[in-house]
C-alpha cells in the first residue's frame, strides 16, 4: 500500500519515559521532513477539527547500540530521511541546545539513543535489520 516505510529505533535500556520522549521527538522529525505523507485533518461527528497525522504506519523497534549504529550508517549510505536523538539531548532544556549538543557529536559515531528513518521499504528494512519490534 505504501512505497515508503517509517522505522523508529530506540535504545532498549532507556527508562520508559525516555523511550517515549525519544519516540515522540523522532516521529515529529519524520513528519516535519515528509509533509507529503501527512493526511487530512480529522473531524469528529460534532464537526470539531483535530490535527492531521502521518498517513502511514510507523514501526517502533527496541535496539541495541549496534543496531542504532547500523541504521545510522545505512541511512546515510542510502540517503534516507533521518531524524536522530543523542544521549546529550537529555541534559538540555530547549531545541537550540539540542542542536548544539548534536553538532558536537562525532559524525561517524554519535552517541545515539534513537533514530527514525523513512524511505523505500527495502532500504528501511536493511537499515533496521536486527532490531526487534518494541514490546
Amino acid at each position: 500500500m505504501f512505497d515508503t516505510k517509517v522505522a523508529i529505533l530506540v535504545l532498549d535500556d532507556l527508562a520508559t519515559w525516555q523511550k517515549l520522549n525519544v519516540t515522540a521527538f523522532l516521529a515529529t522529525g519524520i513528519a516535519a521532513a515528509a509533509p507529503e505523507a501527512i493526511g487530512e485533518p480529522y473531524e469528529d461527528a460534532a464537526g470539531r477539527r483535530f490535527a492531521s497525522l502521518l498517513g502511514q504506519p510507523m514501526l517502533v523497534f527496541a535496539a541495541g547500540p549496534d543496531e542504532l549504529r547500523r541504521a545510522h550508517r545505512i541511512s546515510a549510505e542510502k540517503d534516507l530521511t533521518t531524524a536522530v536523538y543523542v544521549r546529550a539531548m537529555f541534559s538540555t532544556g530547549h531545541d537550540a541546545a539540542n542542536r548544539d549538543v548534536f553538532k558536537a557529536e562525532p559524525t561517524d559515531a554519535p552517541d545515539l539513543v534513537g533514530i527514525a528513518i523513512r524511505g523505500p521499504k527495502r532500504d528501511v528494512d536493511k537499515a533496521s535489520k536486527g532490531a526487534k519490534l518494541h514490546p
